[in-house]
């Protein structure tokens, strides 16, 4: 699908206050990695992931999803006699704090939006803010609202948790029975939002730049891997304490055909050329997935920006996060054909066609 009127007019972002390294979760399972004779530094050396942030404990999700907002906000200079053009508020994580009601209806609240604004939230795994901003750009392209929010909150912390938990209480623990763990120990927290704007509307009222020009988007879905990542029962609020299982190799293949269709029908639908993408933005998983879908997209390594190393694979707020975080390091610029790769557990993929301009970036503190 193509957008001749939507923009990305400002993030916003949270990082959180606790660093766990790698090494740090290794020496948490010093028994377990003696016991297999595995060797130090097997985590990082095959992730690629020096450490990852979580959340203080009692941290409240919607919380960090309001920050966020506000922090978008801010960037961007929404002048809040036009909050009620924020027609739409997504939170779009994996995590959330209940069944019911929607996160988003606490955030929609606090950030003070008007009583006409759809509100929901969307999860599809590692892809549910690209998804609920592709929602929210047909809302504008279709001219139903003139601006709205897709943010997301993901913590790791529970992961963590009963990942470690689990497999120090697992006595007959192999070499091989292991490996469907190793994802959950890349697992980090975090949280960002996107304003998107109509284009035209934004331009007679904006402050700062304006914004990331959205071209189109396109997506694939290769369903018959769903079996590939999966979580145990579904749960909701602070105190869960989930479990998770991954094929983290043949995800790795299914992921890399999946973001190749996906990504030759972003340039078949956009009219682009692999040479005239000026810079590229992958979901943050590691090492391997990003030289491995680099390769097979035919992308220099070097038009890629990542941050997977200090904040590991923060779920749907990693590709969201890391854009953000390439803007700041100037890594993009004014003119720049920007490609966004999201892929996610499903196995689906989405990816983004954008026209950078300026988009300002606010990081809460």
């Amino acid at each position: 699908m193509k957008f001749s009127r939507v923009a990305i007019a400002s993030i916003g972002y949270v990082v959180p206050e606790v660093e766990i390294t790698s090494d740090w979760i290794e020496s948490e399972l010093r028994e377990v990695y003696e016991r297999l004779k595995l060797p130090a530094g097997r985590l990082e050396g095959m992730s690629g992931i020096s450490s990852r942030r979580i959340w203080k404990d009692g941290t409240r999700l919607s919380d960090c999803s309001i920050a966020s907002c506000r922090a978008a906000m801010a960037a961007a200079g929404f002048p809040d006699r036009e909050l009620s053009q924020i027609g739409c508020l997504i939170h779009a994580s994996v995590c959330r704090e209940f069944l019911e009601p929607a996160t988003a209806c606490r955030v929609h609240h606090h950030v003070g939006l008007s009583d006409h604004c759809w509100v929901y939230d969307v999860s599809n795994a590692c892809l549910g803010i690209v998804n609920g901003a592709v929602q929210i750009a047909n809302m504008i392209e279709s001219g139903t609202i003139r601006a709205g929010l897709v943010v997301g909150t993901e913590d790791s912390r529970g992961l963590l948790k009963a990942t470690l938990e689990q497999l120090r209480a697992d006595s007959a623990l192999t070499r091989q029975s292991i490996k469907p763990a190793f994802a959950s120990l890349t697992i980090g927290s975090g949280s960002c939002a996107w304003l998107l704007v109509d284009r035209d509307w934004w331009s007679t009222r904006a402050t700062q730049g304006p914004g990331a020009c959205l071209l189109g988007a396109v997506a694939r879905a290769r369903t018959q891997f769903h079996e590939l990542c999966q979580s145990d029962t579904d749960q909701a609020g602070s105190g869960m304490l989930p479990t998770m299982q991954t094929d983290s190799e043949r995800l790795l293949e299914a992921g890399v055909e999946t973001g190749a269709a996906t990504f030759e029908g972003l340039l078949r639908e956009l009219d682009w050329s692999v040479d005239s993408v000026s810079a590229t933005v992958c979901h943050q998983v590691g090492a391997a997935h990003r030289r491995r879908i680099l390769d097979a997209l035919g992308v220099p390594i070097d038009k890629d920006f990542s941050t997977f190393q200090h904040t590991g694979n923060t779920g749907s707020v990693a590709l969201p996060t890391a854009f953000a975080m390439a803007i700041e390091a100037k890594f993009v610029q004014p003119g720049n054909r920007i490609a966004l790769l999201g892929i996610g557990s499903g196995v689906n993929s989405v990816m983004l066609g954008l026209d950078y301009r300026d988009t300002p970036v606010r990081a809460a503190r």
